[in-house]
């Protein structure tokens, strides 16, 4: 069965495209049977985008833009449960310790199915959006790949420790704008051992690992994450999810068909999906409730027979960010 657990609209994402109900009905069309919406969480003044910024954006408008997807998300889910099952969530922006405050409040006033948590920034900077802000926050790490990666996963283990997140997002995103963002991120000793830990963190509490397709559509020629960090992963006992992180219906289940090829390739044999929401506003329980899936019945899927899959869509986004 096809299902994404990471999604977003140019309603509510400056750098996306179509409404929310087009991307719903662009999931159903594509015979997606489980479909998280999770559009950004809002960000302090300080951390809005270019692209945000030019379009007059401020802090107190992306809460009350936020508030409306909650709102609009609500009518969909409820409109189109005959043809898809909706999750409500967001994809939380971990960029310092006072982002802690920021999540809490958006949990507890809200009710959500699931979150994703991701980390977009290293010293405030952020490190996806384009090549030169990258290079900003490769200098305050001390000028190398090697510093910005370690740095990165350091903050990625406070962001899973304070949270905890269901399902983690693009885990390997700092490759993508560095200077080999196809090489082995495991051949450097002390980012291998940032890595094992954040993995046994992860598995520990019972999170998920987000497979993304994302990577691939971006030009990048594995999926997030690598697949030394996924067979690392599943040597220690982890679980993956599926998610096209999709910012427009064209990218809805983009490239899944390699997706799943690597799947195979790497040694997945089963694939999670939500079942279930919402988890407990006390973030150290969740009660979401996910079902697995062999890989061997997704390729049978008139998803993977019907829908073309497997296309270069980076034209339709402006800005690279995730």
């Amino acid at each position: 069965m096809p299902f994404s657990h990471h999604s977003h609209s140019g309603q509510y994402c400056s750098h996306g495209k179509n409404t929310l109900e087009e991307v719903v009905q662009g999931a159903i069309e594509k015979k997606m049977q489980v479909f998280a919406l999770t559009e950004h969480m809002p960000r302090e003044q300080d951390d809005l985008y270019p692209d945000e910024i030019e379009a007059l954006q401020t802090q107190e408008t992306l809460i009350e833009l936020f508030d409306a997807y909650i709102m609009e998300a609500t009518r969909l889910q409820t409109a189109y449960a005959p043809e898809i099952k909706i999750f409500i969530g967001l994809e939380i922006d971990w960029i310092r310790p006072s982002s802690t405050r920021w999540i809490r409040d958006l949990l507890e006033t809200h009710r959500f199915d699931l979150f994703v948590g991701s980390v977009h920034h290293v010293h405030t900077i952020p490190i996806d959006y384009d090549r030169e802000m990258y290079v900003e926050a490769r200098g305050r790490s001390g000028g190398t790949d090697k510093q910005l990666f370690e740095d990165y996963f350091d903050l990625q283990f406070e962001m899973i420790q304070a949270l905890k997140p269901p399902v983690v997002g693009h885990f390997d995103l700092i490759r993508l704008k560095s200077d080999e963002p196809n090489a082995d991120c495991l051949r450097w000793d002390t980012l291998r051992q940032k890595i094992s830990r954040n993995l046994d963190f992860i598995i520990g509490y019972g999170g998920l690992l987000e497979l993304s397709s994302a990577a691939l559509r971006k030009g990048l020629s594995e999926p997030y994450p690598a697949k030394s960090i996924c067979q690392m992963y599943l040597a220690k006992g982890g679980q993956f999810t599926v998610s096209d992180d999709c910012h427009s219906i064209e990218q809805i289940g983009a490239n899944y068909d390699q997706l799943l090829e690597f799947a195979e390739e790497t040694g997945i044999e089963t694939w999670n999906y939500l079942t279930e929401g919402p988890f407990s506003n006390d973030l150290s329980s969740s009660k979401i409730q996910f079902s697995s899936i062999r890989i061997a019945e997704v390729k049978d899927h008139q998803f993977f027979k019907e829908v073309p899959l497997s296309v270069d869509l980076q034209r339709y986004i402006p800005a690279p960010s995730s």
